[in-house]
């Protein structure tokens, strides 16, 4: 099956860009290219690879944490800490609010969404065809940030703490207060306050999450054109140039997601 959709670039496309999905309703995996009429389908390639991935990386710092030296640190630890030093410096200069969760949320985020982001760089055949040749599993995408699923999500958490810290600093009197009195301080603009800070509220997540899966989403699918396109002896001609600028890429979404997420909650934090 999946050799006969290489020789086909339309198939071999819309092969690359379908997930591993299962029906919740009737329970079975739905069939690439097949429209299901249920709402509530989850995307296990997704699911599965962010799941390893938040495994292997709280795994390996939790390792290093358990071995942590006071004298010269070997290689894997100096790394982490000029990581934790990085995130820990951004945090100080833009939270301006007293929290605890904030520096290891921060760690989290950017090491999390980094290795999701990271798959990208695997061989777009590579993962697909070795499932389907020892498992049968017809398709299977392996960078979670490419799915809207996961960075919605990923921001809907973020949305929560906005909400958590904005009534836990302002009570929930003061946030009425900031979403029916700002920018306009008078009654008669009560509801055009509300509506204005209302949709600038709902903005935060979605653009954030948005954003994310945008770029990454790009991304993938020039590395997918790139391979159903060319033929393959003139595909490394782009694929590697492409794949290294693409390193900075995907390292800036990390630090992007980050850093909003910092800001938006030190905005939060803010009581007045």
């Amino acid at each position: 099956m999946f050799l006969e959709q290489i020789s086909n670039p339309k198939k071999y496309i819309s092969h690359h860009l379908h997930h591993l999905q299962i029906d919740l309703f009737n329970f079975n995996f739905i069939k690439p290219n097949h429209i299901s009429s249920y709402f509530w389908i989850l995307n296990i390639d997704s699911i599965m690879c962010s799941f390893i991935l938040g495994f292997f990386f709280t795994s390996i710092f939790y390792i290093v944490a358990k071995k942590v030296t006071i004298g010269v640190p070997n290689k894997l630890q100096a790394c982490i800490e000029i990581i934790f030093e990085f995130i820990s410096s951004n945090v100080k200069t833009m939270f301006h609010g007293k929290s605890q969760l904030i520096a290891p949320l921060s760690l989290t985020i950017f090491i999390w969404v980094f290795l999701m982001n990271l798959m990208d760089l695997i061989p777009i055949d590579f993962i697909p065809l070795f499932f389907e040749t020892f498992f049968q599993i017809p398709a299977m995408r392996i960078v979670p940030s490419a799915d809207v699923n996961i960075t919605l999500s990923m921001s809907l958490g973020v949305f929560v703490l906005i909400l958590f810290y904005s009534l836990k600093m302002k009570g929930y009197a003061g946030f009425f207060k900031e979403l029916t009195l700002q920018p306009f301080n008078h009654p008669v603009f009560f509801i055009f306050n509300f509506l204005l800070e209302f949709v600038s509220l709902l903005s935060k997540p979605i653009s954030l999450g948005l954003r994310l899966f945008g770029n990454m989403y790009s991304g993938e699918m020039i590395f997918i054109l790139i391979a159903g396109l060319l033929p393959w002896w003139s595909q490394c001609f782009l694929s590697v140039p492409w794949a290294i600028f693409h390193i900075l890429i995907i390292s800036l979404q990390a630090f992007i997601f980050m850093v909003l997420t910092i800001v938006y909650l030190s905005i939060a934090s803010q009581s007045h």
